[in-house]
């Protein structure tokens, strides 16, 4: 299953709105929206992270090396 390691966002689904134009009518009223997931490496381990949880971490100071 889509989802990611760190936070646990997995797929939604949600229902669409479909303008009807002159006879078209094809009832598709739902939709499956999957998270940004991408490879990256955390505490050494590689693991399908959301880009969310990607930008979390980068913004999360990294200690000094002395």
């Amino acid at each position: 299953m889509r989802q990611c390691k760190l936070c646990g966002r997995g797929s939604i689904t949600r229902g669409k709105q479909r303008k009807l134009l002159r006879g078209h009518y094809n009832p598709t009223g739902t939709e499956r929206k999957y998270p940004n997931l991408q490879w990256a490496k955390v505490n050494g381990v590689r693991k399908r992270i959301c880009a969310r949880c990607m930008k979390r971490l980068a913004h999360r100071k990294s200690p000094r090396k002395s």
